[in-house]
């Protein structure tokens, strides 16, 4: 039997704290900064911020944990860094391995999760954290349960690997369907020629509601054709006829998200309004508007991702080092080819023919993906219930 202690007579255990934001900086001036799991990476977090006056420290291997939206992921501190009131770093003593508590802290992520509390957001105190049951075998055998771990996850990694290499490969063969797709000698126009582009509104945070009758739509629930709601479904009552006149997005409405990124391309997403008819435009998402009777949807839903528009876009971009984004001229000005309406269709059935294909086989890597997250975690009971 191992002995369970408390996660305080453990491990030294740092509560962080934010400074003012007048210290952060992206020029390297201080040390990294970390506020909470927006920042990790798959094993150490992602530097992109820094701190010139800072608060409470982490140094290199600590366990960082986020205790706030969300509760419960972890990571590695790559080096000293200065941890945001999102994250605590753990610390272990010499009687403890650092991989040993690291993946019991992963095997417990779940249940940790359960014990936040909050409205808004969920959380744990600190009080919770120091008070944490942690089964303590002797140090060699919390060596041998984390070889055994690494062994076997070491194997698992590489099918992984294959998996989202093949998930890489489908994202540059849709592009390659995109580019070829819109090749020929057809006459060009400027967007906004046979568009509208409408820009969103700044919504009320305060007047979101969970029965509300329309849905926000916002930057994040924006994707490469389709909405993603799973963590951010906001709904509001906000809607008096003004709002409804300019913000109630309409079918063949094409969305396109304005802000991510400088220099990475992670947004300038595209998808369209099919048959939902209570999706209201927030502010940092675009609506175009086609003029059917020159331009069908369906058509600019594709040609809006293609690699030509999309180096478009990306020129007028604009921002600091962090933060990137576009106006609506970025939409409208950019230089479109237009096809007759009947090639319109005809351009559409072949891109949907091959993208078909592409999507099946992205969601059986999907689903192998999964079933390795699910074996993961298999393997991390065993080796703290069961026992290797």
């Amino acid at each position: 039997m191992y002995k369970i202690k408390k996660l305080k007579d453990c491990a030294t255990i740092i509560a962080g704290q934010s400074p003012e934001s007048k210290y952060y900086n992206t020029e390297g001036i201080g040390i990294p900064f970390f506020q909470g799991k927006a920042d990790f990476g798959e094993l150490y977090p992602t530097v992109r911020v820094y701190c010139s006056q800072p608060t409470k420290i982490a140094e290199k291997d600590d366990i960082l944990l986020s205790v706030r939206a969300p509760v419960g992921p972890t990571n590695l501190s790559p080096g000293r860094v200065c941890i945001g009131r999102g994250l605590a770093a753990i610390r272990p003593f010499s009687d403890m391995s650092l991989r040993y508590l690291l993946y019991y802290f992963r095997f417990f992520e779940s249940q940790l999760s359960a014990k936040g509390t909050g409205t808004t957001f969920k959380a744990i105190t600190q009080a919770t954290i120091k008070n944490l049951d942690v089964p303590v075998p002797p140090l060699p055998d919390q060596e041998h349960i984390v070889f055994r771990i690494e062994e076997l996850f070491s194997q698992l990694d590489a099918s992984v690997a294959e998996l989202k290499t093949a998930k890489e490969r489908l994202k540059v063969y849709r592009q390659a369907v995109l580019k070829e797709a819109f090749e020929g000698d057809y006459p060009q126009v400027q967007l906004k020629e046979i568009s509208t582009a409408i820009s969103g509104y700044a919504f009320k945070s305060k007047l979101y509601t969970s029965d509300g009758k329309y849905i926000v739509v916002k930057i994040g629930n924006v994707k490469e054709r389709h909405f993603e709601f799973s963590r951010d479904l906001t709904r509001t009552n906000e809607a008096d006829e003004t709002i409804l006149d300019k913000y109630l997005l309409q079918r063949g409405d094409c969305l396109i998200t304005l802000t991510g990124s400088r220099g990475k391309r992670d947004y300038g997403f595209v998808t369209m309004i099919k048959d939902q008819t209570n999706y209201l435009l927030n502010q940092r998402v675009a609506a175009i508007r086609f003029n059917r009777k020159e331009a069908i949807p369906e058509f600019f839903q594709y040609y809006l991702a293609s690699p030509s528009y999309r180096s478009a876009f990306f020129r007028y971009e604009t921002g600091n080092v962090g933060q990137g984004n576009v106006g609506i001229k970025a939409l409208t000005e950019p230089i479109v080819i237009l096809p007759n309406i009947e090639q319109q269709w005809r351009i559409v059935e072949e891109i949907e023919s091959r993208l078909s294909v592409c999507d099946s086989i992205e969601k059986t890597v999907d689903t192998a993906l999964q079933q390795a997250k699910a074996l993961q975690q298999s393997i991390l009971k065993k080796a703290f219930k069961g026992g290797f």
